[in-house]
């Protein structure tokens, strides 16, 4: 948590050839120099090894800040709006054709989707602000991995992560909720899945969810409990036993409810509901939305069943703990468990350690939204409560099946917020009145180190010739 989103990546574009401006000259070519930076810093950061990209993401959004605001500027004059008080006069003279990557796509496997070549100025900015809030989920998951450190960080550090984490989860919430409004005005390719309208609704809900279950997080002692148990590096427990400050369980158990309810709606949205593998999306965020609902409705079990033995119903607490695991599709209690031989219990074990080692590695942890960590955290406190409820004060255990029926509704916590589009200063306006220096517009997003699998652009090769006889007239054999 929160999901691993692959960035898109795009061909190469001129804006000089499809749109030119009368006040301001050099809009159309500063324009395409940072989508040329934008387009190989994407490039570079798709082949940088999955453990290893987390250190680029900020390259990733300096480009992407740096880009949106020409590209707003286009778009504010091709609209007739002005930028500042002042106006752009910009002319379309031919439509603007780019191709982006739909990461989301369904495809088959072992092999990623194919670029989608879409119209419109429209088409360009949808994608380049989805790729901004893919960039803020995936800098949300750097902070969230700071927690599972070899050492265990501090009160401070740990509040300061899930804080700035929330935060970032918030702002690709709202360049979602932005994306659907913008996304239902403009005709999109129906493979573009990524800037659909219901895929943007799904994902702005799935953001909403994590920042709801983080806001939880900052103040839930127990996976942190749980992580420093299992960390082989800490040596806390040799000083002193960890403790366990008092929670607004019942309150929690709400604000879970609500992060079930927002990825519920994810689920729906993104055809989870009616099919196995979605509308055209990727089976594994339809997979992810359904696991990161039950975690959610797992979690709010476990703080009624909190709120219950503090208040000395410990029976009703063990079954409110039942009814969680129920709810991860674990077994009901620790008999069954204990019964359980074999490769059952073998699978078991490998899945809790692939999981460990893919945390210690930084690839793509988190994949079943928590449910592996919450189902320790359950397992733990149904182990305490029992022991207790077998020796001190004994207390029937009724059946989890009302008490799941009867949960309360959900409580929201955070306001979604409006995005507000960048523009550009007065300064850098002033300069785009200037004539454009065509020196070297016409290399503008032609790359060199270009892949097999990716753009062709910039080859210099004689039509009828031999592939290596080049305009230059040098050869190679």
């Amino acid at each position: 948590m929160p999901y691993v989103f692959q960035l898109s990546t795009t061909s190469a574009f001129l804006f000089s050839s499809s749109i030119s401006s009368s006040s301001h000259p050099s809009l159309a070519l500063e324009a395409a120099v940072q989508r040329s930076v934008l387009r190989n810093v994407l490039k570079k950061h798709k082949r940088i090894p999955l453990g290893s990209q987390a250190s680029d993401l900020n390259n990733v959004l300096s480009s992407l800040n740096n880009y949106l605001p020409y590209l707003f500027a286009l778009d504010s004059g091709l609209s007739g709006k002005h930028v500042r008080s002042e106006e752009i006069d910009v002319v379309l003279e031919n439509e603007v054709e780019v191709e982006w990557r739909a990461s989301l796509a369904a495809s088959i496997p072992g092999r990623e989707a194919p670029r989608v070549k879409g119209r419109g100025l429209d088409y360009e900015l949808c994608f380049v602000l989805n790729t901004l809030a893919y960039t803020y989920s995936l800098l949300a998951r750097v902070q969230i991995h700071s927690l599972y450190a070899s050492t265990t960080p501090l009160p401070e550090q740990r509040t300061s992560a899930i804080t700035a984490a929330k935060d970032q989860l918030l702002q690709a919430n709202s360049l979602h909720n932005f994306l659907v409004t913008r996304a239902s005005d403009v005709q999109l390719p129906p493979a573009a899945v990524d800037i659909s309208s219901s895929t943007q609704s799904a994902l702005a809900s799935l953001a909403l969810a994590e920042a709801t279950l983080l806001a939880v997080l900052k103040d839930d002692p127990y996976p942190a409990i749980v992580a420093q148990t299992r960390n082989k590096d800490d040596r806390e427990w040799m000083i002193k036993a960890p403790e366990i400050p008092k929670v607004r369980a019942h309150l929690f158990a709400r604000l879970c409810l609500a992060a079930a309810e927002h990825a519920g709606k994810a689920n729906a949205l993104l055809g989870g509901s009616n099919t196995g593998r979605g509308n055209g999306v990727d089976v594994s965020l339809v997979k992810y939305t359904k696991d990161l609902r039950r975690t959610s409705r797992a979690k709010a079990c476990r703080f009624f069943g909190i709120d219950a033995e503090l208040g000395g119903k410990t029976g009703e607490g063990i079954a409110w703990l039942i009814g969680g695991k129920q709810e991860l599709g674990l077994k009901a209690n620790d008999e069954e468990v204990s019964r359980m031989k074999g490769l059952a219990k073998f699978k078991k074990d490998w899945t809790e350690r692939r999981e460990d080692k893919k945390i210690e590695k930084g690839g793509e942890w988190g994949s079943d939204a928590g449910k592996l960590e919450e189902g320790r955290v359950i397992e733990m406190l149904e182990r305490k409560w029992n022991k207790m409820n077998d020796t001190i004060n004994t207390q029937l255990i009724p059946p989890s099946g009302p008490l799941l029926a009867n949960m309360p509704s959900g409580r929201e916590i955070h306001t979604p917020k409006q995005y507000i589009p960048p523009s550009l200063d007065e300064d850098t306006l002033a300069r785009m009145r200037a004539p454009p220096d065509g020196a070297n517009s016409a290399n503008i997003g032609v790359d060199s180190d270009d892949s097999s699998n990716e753009d062709v652009e910039g080859r210099t090769d004689l039509p009828g010739a031999f592939p290596s006889t080049t305009a230059s007239g040098s050869n190679y054999y």
